[in-house]
């Protein structure tokens, strides 16, 4: 059997941010950065790539690692799209 992968789009409203789509998703911002090339803040009309990977949105807290939040670094590094942690910042789980 043949599986094809579904992409979602989605059109930027008026004055919405990155953090809010993201959000919206339940994807890392970091995610949809990489997976649209953007090098600036998204603007109204903008068509999105949202990455099919989805999780639980969590804030990390102090003393919690990557491997504790997802099982290992390499598991981390796949659903957020950087290896970079720090205390308040939002994470895939």
């Amino acid at each position: 059997m043949l599986k094809l992968e579904v992409r979602n789009y989605y059109k930027v409203k008026r004055g919405q941010s990155l953090r809010e789509i993201a959000s919206a998703f339940c994807v890392a911002e970091r995610l949809l950065i990489l997976e649209n090339g953007l090098t600036e803040e998204v603007r109204e009309g903008q068509l999105l790539r949202i990455p099919a990977e989805r999780g639980n949105a969590y804030v990390a807290q102090c003393g919690q690692d990557k491997a504790l939040l997802c099982g290992s670094g390499e598991n981390f590094r796949r659903k957020n799209g950087t290896d970079t942690l720090y205390p308040g910042m939002r994470v895939i789980l």
